[in-house]
Order: structure tokens, then sequence, then C-alpha cells
């Protein structure tokens, strides 16, 4: 279903991009902040071509406030918050359903989603799945990590220091591990 419109609002970490679809309340894509509020925008007018720029119904205003508090270190899963996955490879949908499950705070690796999948041996197609994630973060790709808890790549604006302030901000737990803020 195609987009009805988008809109930018202000996080912790920059400006995010959240697309909706009209009336059943699904989310078209959301997108972590590029280097500055405009190439913010211009990301979204290039993926939702022809959709202007709007105020967000209620219910979207709701899943941004959420958002807001995520990024500044509330634990929600966001799990309710439904997506419209309509177009996406059923390979990244999978991925996709894996990693919306890993808890505010706790990371996997590439590998452990692979595995999460059964397909064990597929870390690097997750990888490039995630690349690709056009819902972060209630898809939260920031919390899956290379082997050994590296940090891997991250296609946000700011990269990996991206990610790593967004696991900064969860303080995120590596495995069974203290958190990187716990003492």
């Amino acid at each position: 279903m195609p987009a009805a419109g988008f809109a930018l609002f202000e996080t912790a970490i920059g400006f995010c991009g959240i697309a909706w679809n009209a009336g059943d309340a699904a989310l078209a894509g959301v997108f972590l902040p590029e280097d500055s509020q405009q190439a913010t925008r211009t990301r979204m007018q290039s993926r939702f071509q022809g959709v202007a720029e709007q105020e967000p119904p209620p219910a979207v205003q709701s899943i941004m406030t959420r958002v807001v508090a995520l990024l500044e270190g509330k634990h929600d899963d966001m799990a309710d918050v439904a997506l419209d996955m309509t177009g996406l490879p059923p390979f990244n949908r999978k991925v996709y359903e894996v990693t919306r499950a890993i808890p505010p705070g706790r990371t996997l690796t590439y590998g452990e989603v692979a595995a999460r999948l059964g397909e064990p041996g597929a870390s690097r197609a997750v990888g490039q799945a995630l690349g690709h994630n056009p819902f972060a973060p209630i898809v939260p790709c920031h919390r899956v990590l290379a082997a050994a808890n590296g940090s891997g790549g991250f296609s946000a604006g700011g990269g990996v220091s991206t990610k790593l302030r967004m696991l900064e901000i969860e303080k995120a737990r590596f495995g069974p591990q203290a958190g990187l803020l716990d003492g």
C-alpha cells in the first residue's frame, strides 16, 4: 500500500522520518537521522516519491512519541506497532521479525539471528537485510552485532558511531555480561 504522508520529528540523536499508510494505521517506513534534518527529508522524499510531508494522524504521533522516548533510553519493544512489509523479500521479513524480538538493552550477532532463522550460514545475508531495514528503530537493527560483539556496519547517518550511541542509550548488554554503562 502506498504511503499517505510522512513527517520528520526530533529525537535525542537527530531528526527521524516516519511514513504511514492511509486507513490501516500501518507504518510504511521509519528512518533514523541522516547528517542533517534536510538530508533526512531528502531521504524520505526519495523513498516516498510524490508523498507530501504533513502533520501525522494521532496514531502516528503516538508512535513518534514512543520512538523519542526509546531514543532517550526508555525500554519499549514497540512490538505492537503495525508495519507494512508489502513488497519486502520473504527472507528480509523473517530477519525483521527475529530482530524485533530482541528486547531493548540486549543484542544478538548476525550469526545468532541467522541461527534463529534456521539458516546458520546466512549471517552475511542477515547483515544485508538489516542494511536495507525500512523500519529502524522499530525493527532495532542496531541491536545486531558482528561476531564476538564487534559493532558490524550501520547504514544510518553517522554509521557505526550512531549504532554505538543507540546501544549506549539503551545501556545494552552483550549476552549475560554487564551493560556498556554498568560498573
